[in-house]
């Protein structure tokens, strides 16, 4: 086959994250996205590259055995949010686990950490499920835009590999049902009183996004309507509409943001409240955590409460001993390590999120936490502390070789690294084996149930 052929196969293998193999019957590989094993499908080759080809599934063929329920929305497959609805969760969890644990293996392997029989010599423990496998998530963004071309206003989630394409949300699953009526709500609003949608190749039109961010323990809704300042227009009967919902949860703050950025991002330029206040409380372990618009918070609260847990769970005592919190976002680990830590030290780059850390420490009544902001690289130059312990959350791609170099040199006994991408995970794991350390255990939390997506929680020692 070459580029721009049709093909007929069978979905064979899933490697993280979603990378599906496809057999043709004439017995060619090709490897696509947004797949379930054992499905049949109908796609076209869009690469070939020394040999391998990539691809894109134009249709499902066949269900997989795998898929054995109904999916939980009118959007599923086409919205780009979810992959495996269709699978039973059970089935999900037992994907997940197979796939890390198969990168986590090869990584350890290939590092020399093997034991008589030249297996990865370390404890893989399973994966743990998320609390809730639907309405988990406590943030989302909407967009605006058109399920089609000149078609009416849509409030939405783009569709699955488009970036311009956006379907009716009106029935997410994965959200709280209060989420569902407020998208409703003000898609209806801009129907009846219509307005530009925001074209990003044209930077022109008036209507950007909807941000909604919701308590999981108090319920408390923060609604932020994200425009240019292209238009003028008056939201008090926005307001009063959304105020008129009968919601489980309550409204704390309806918020107008002007965002006049190029870039296809949330983000406010100015923030006009409209209703309420601009924040809202959340609890995780008994610890209260302030959370704005913009506030870096896993996006799934109990299943967060199962990933820092564990993670404590593998750091061990923390007593009378310092411990660095490396990327450490909002601090909400560093919280959790620290009643009988001697001082917890967190870095993280992102500014708001330190100082977001600091309040959130006061709120706690914790005063042996340091927060700094700055890059890790730099800033471990700058502390005059050494570790006993360390934690390690890195952004997606894992750590700056640098910084990861520096970490290893400052020789704690144990280490915990929590991944939010396996691949990476398994990159780092290689040097951290090379210079030294040893994997003991490692264990997925499932933070998101039908995506792709997984958290893995790794605990390291000093050889």
């Amino acid at each position: 086959m070459k580029k721009g052929d049709r093909f007929e196969g069978t979905i064979t293998k899933v490697d993280f994250p979603n990378l599906c193999r496809v057999e043709t019957p004439e017995g060619e590989l090709v490897t696509v996205k947004n797949g379930i094993p054992g499905q049949k499908i109908y796609g076209f080759v869009q690469k070939k590259r020394s040999g391998r080809m990539g691809g894109r599934i134009l249709e499902v063929k066949e269900k997989s055995p795998l898929e054995t329920r109904e999916p939980m929305c009118s959007q599923f497959p086409e919205c780009g949010g979810c992959t495996y609805q269709t699978m039973a969760y059970e089935e999900q969890l037992k994907m997940k686990k197979e796939q890390v644990k198969k990168l986590l293996d090869d990584a350890i392997r290939a590092a020399g950490q093997v034991n008589e029989a030249g297996e990865p010599d370390y404890v893989f423990e399973g994966i743990k499920a998320s609390p809730k496998e639907t309405a988990y998530r406590n943030k989302m963004e909407f967009s605006f835009g058109d399920a089609e071309k000149d078609g009416p206003l849509t409030l939405g989630l783009h569709r699955k590999c488009s970036t311009y394409d956006v379907l009716s949300a009106s029935d997410c699953a994965i959200v709280n049902k209060d989420y569902n009526l407020i998208v409703d709500c003000i898609e209806t609003y801009f129907r009846k009183h219509p307005a530009a949608i925001y074209r990003k190749m044209q930077h022109e039109g008036y209507l950007r996004h909807v941000l909604i961010r919701r308590s999981v323990k108090f319920g408390d809704i923060l609604i932020a309507l994200v425009t240019t300042s292209q238009e003028e227009h008056d939201l008090t009967p926005l307001k009063e509409a959304l105020l008129a919902l009968p919601l489980e949860g309550q409204i704390s703050g309806i918020l107008h943001m002007i965002n006049d950025s190029v870039a296809d991002t949330v983000q406010s330029d100015e923030t006009r409240v409209l209703y309420g206040k601009e924040d809202f409380f959340e609890e995780l372990l008994g610890l209260k955590f302030r959370i704005t618009p913009f506030s870096f918070f896993q996006t799934n609260s109990l299943g967060a409460e199962v990933l820092y847990e564990t993670a404590r769970e593998y750091m061990g005592s923390t007593k009378d001993k310092v411990v660095f919190d490396l990327y450490s976002g909002t601090g909400t680990i560093a919280q959790i390590l620290a009643p009988i830590a001697k001082k917890v030290i967190g870095v993280e780059i992102v500014a708001e999120a330190v100082e977001a850390a600091k309040e959130n420490a006061a709120l706690n009544g914790l005063n042996n936490c340091e927060f700094l902001a700055g890059d890790v690289l730099a800033m471990l130059d700058e502390i005059q502390e050494k570790p006993d312990l360390i934690m390690l959350d890195p952004p997606r791609d894992g750590c700056n070789p640098k910084a990861l170099k520096k970490i290893i040199d400052y020789g704690v006994d144990h280490m915990v690294y929590i991944s939010c991408k396996p691949t990476s995970l398994a990159r780092d794991l290689e040097m951290l084996i090379g210079c030294g350390y040893k994997v003991e255990k490692a264990v997925c939390v499932d933070m998101f149930p039908q995506t792709v997506h997984v958290e893995t929680v790794c605990l390291l020692s000093r050889k």
